[in-house]
């Protein structure tokens, strides 16, 4: 665990205002890999674990899934270890923040993953908090840690397993909060949504990218056929499907792709293929198989309306409020 953590954390029990204590019993310089925080206030212990104070209980929770697949795909999507710039270049066109903003910023990522975004932000100069339910935290500690390709501007990140809804920190201290990919796959996903706010400091940036509502979806019936009953199955089982899929429909689809009246079809075949030019043939194959398992793997998939999402920032008094489909930005006053 970073030292500097330390004085952004409050206790989520009590909320007491004084610092959690310490107690450190195993460091690598400073920073510290096991040991445990104490609430001065409440009493309330959290263990920290390979460098990383665990909020929440065990990895038993709906998210459960997410933990397993980030761990087994833990580097594909990190731009700096699998040679690429497709993380950098969709967060910043979702976010909408210049690069040269970012720098030096206190930044929160609300549900990293294995934290493609993370190490595009920490890359980018930014300070990065970055928090999962799942025990994806550790793929995500994993990847931000290995030192290939670090640029020199690169700022520090500090990990935190916790709960979205019961954020473990301090109010009103980030420059900016982001949250990808994740507000669909929460059981509710409003609430999320006007609970990360309030981690804004004055004139802080929000930005979210969710799952857009689309009546094209009802035509997707494969795959939510197949979601009537993936979700819940072991990831092993449910890998073997997804490589059964990927390899009957991957080369289809990498045809289809390449063919600009028949690549809107794509989509309402039973994989979730990837074809970002940005990758070679066989990270597209490997993305897909993972987006596939992204697919039918989580319990929760409960898409947004964009109008929505912007009214329901503007009504929490946020300013310069935007949206479009998939993504929602706002500032706080």
């Amino acid at each position: 665990m970073k030292p500097w953590l330390l004085e952004l954390l409050q206790c989520p029990a009590c909320r007491c205002d004084d610092s959690f204590h310490l107690d450190a019993e195993e460091s690598a310089g400073d920073d510290v890999l096991s040991g445990r925080l104490s609430c001065p206030g409440c009493g309330k212990t959290v263990p920290i674990i390979r460098g990383v104070p665990r909020f929440v209980a065990g990895a038993e929770n709906y998210a459960e899934g997410f933990g397993w697949q980030w761990n087994r795909w833990r580097r594909l999507q990190v731009d700096r270890l699998s040679g690429h710039t497709v993380s950098e270049r969709r967060f910043l066109a979702d976010s909408r923040w210049p690069a040269d903003w970012i720098k030096g910023k206190l930044i929160l990522d609300a549900g990293c993953g294995a934290g493609r975004f993370t190490d595009v932000a920490a890359q980018l100069g930014a300070r990065v908090v970055a928090c999962d339910l799942s025990n994806a935290i550790d793929a995500c500690r994993a990847n931000c840690s290995e030192p290939a390709g670090h640029s020199p501007d690169r700022g520090e990140v500090a990990w935190i397993q916790g709960n979205l809804l019961d954020l473990p920190l301090r109010h009103s201290v980030f420059d900016a909060v982001f949250c990808m990919g994740v507000i669909q796959h929460t059981p509710k996903p409003a609430d999320v949504m006007r609970a990360l706010p309030t981690q804004l400091k004055a004139g802080g940036r929000l930005a979210y990218n969710f799952y857009e509502q689309n009546p094209l979806r009802r035509l997707e019936f494969i795959k939510y056929g197949l979601r009537r009953v993936t979700p819940g199955w072991r990831q092993d089982r449910l890998l073997l499907l997804c490589r059964l899929l990927v390899a009957l429909f991957f080369p289809l689809t990498l045809v289809m792709s390449r063919i600009p009246k028949v690549r809107f079809f794509v989509r309402f075949l039973p994989i979730a293929a990837v074809h970002d030019p940005g990758l070679s043939v066989a990270q597209q194959y490997e993305w897909t198989l993972l987006d596939t398992f992204d697919w039918l793997n989580p319990h929760y998939e409960i898409c947004q309306d964009h109008h929505e999402v912007r009214a329901l920032l503007a009504d929490m008094g946020l300013a310069d409020v935007g949206s479009q489909p998939g993504l929602a930005w706002a500032t706080k006053s």
